[in-house]
C-alpha cells in the first residue's frame, strides 16, 4: 500500500517589519534602473507577492520609496562588511576591502538619489515616523571610524599614531577623493597613506 503523501508545511509568515525589509530590499534595485516611475505592479513582481501586499506595509509608493532611500543610507550593510573583514591579512588588504566596501555604500546612495532626483522623486518629510527617520550622519560617520580603527588594532605596537586617529584620517583621505576611482586608484590611496608620498631614501 502506497504510503499517503506528506504534508507539505507551509512556510512561516512573515512579521509585517520582515515583509516592509524584503520589499524594500526587492524595490531598490528597481529605483536604480527606474527612478520614481517605477510602478507597484514591477515591485510585486520583483519581490514575488501579490501587488496587494505592498499596500498592507506601506501606506502608498511614496512611502516605499522613502523606505528606499534610507535603507539605502543606512551604514549597516558596509559596517557588517568591515567588521567581516580577516584580521590576519595584511593591514593594506585590508583597508583596500574596507574602501571598496564603503565606495559601495557612497555609490549606492548617489545611485538611488540620482534616479530619484533624475525623475522627480523626492523624500517626504511632512510625517516622519520614529521608524523612517533620516540616519544620523554623524553617527554613521563615527560608527565607521570605529570600524576602521579596528582594522589598525593588530599593528598598534607599531602605529605612528592611534589606531583611533589613524581611522579618521583615513576616512577623511577616502571621501575627498573621487567616488569612482577603480580598485587600482584604492590601492593607490592605500600606498600613499601606508607609506607616504616619498620614495624611501637611498
Amino acid at each position: 500500500m502506497t504510503p499517503p503523501a506528506a504534508k507539505k508545511r507551509r512556510a512561516p509568515a512573515m512579521s509585517p517589519e520582515e515583509r516592509r525589509e524584503m520589499i524594500v530590499r526587492a524595490t531598490i534595485p528597481l529605483v536604480i534602473e527606474r527612478g520614481s516611475a517605477v510602478t507597484t505592479r514591477q515591485i510585486a513582481q520583483a519581490a514575488g507577492i501579490g501587488e496587494g501586499t505592498i499596500f498592507r506595509v506601506f501606506a502608498d509608493k511614496d512611502e516605499l520609496l522613502d523606505a528606499c532611500v534610507l535603507e539605502t543610507m543606512s551604514p549597516g550593510n558596509s559596517l557588517a562588511e568591515i567588521g567581516s573583514i580577516d584580521l590576519d591579512q595584511p593591514l593594506a588588504d585590508r583597508l583596500s576591502e574596507a574602501a571598496e566596501a564603503m565606495r559601495a555604500h557612497m555609490d549606492r546612495i548617489g545611485a538611488v538619489m540620482g534616479a530619484l532626483q533624475t525623475t522627480g522623486g523626492r523624500i517626504r518629510t511632512e510625517r516622519p515616523a520614529p521608524s523612517s527617520q533620516m540616519p544620523d550622519r554623524q553617527a554613521g560617520i563615527n560608527a565607521a571610524c570605529d570600524a576602521l580603527a579596528e582594522l589598525f588594532e593588530p599593528e598598534r605596537d607599531t602605529l605612528r599614531l592611534p589606531p583611533e586617529r589613524l581611522a579618521v584620517l583615513f576616512f577623511g583621505l577616502l571621501f575627498t577623493s573621487s567616488h569612482h576611482d577603480s580598485p587600482q586608484d584604492i590601492a593607490e590611496i592605500v600606498e600613499v597613506f601606508l607609506h607616504g608620498a616619498l620614495t624611501a631614501p637611498a
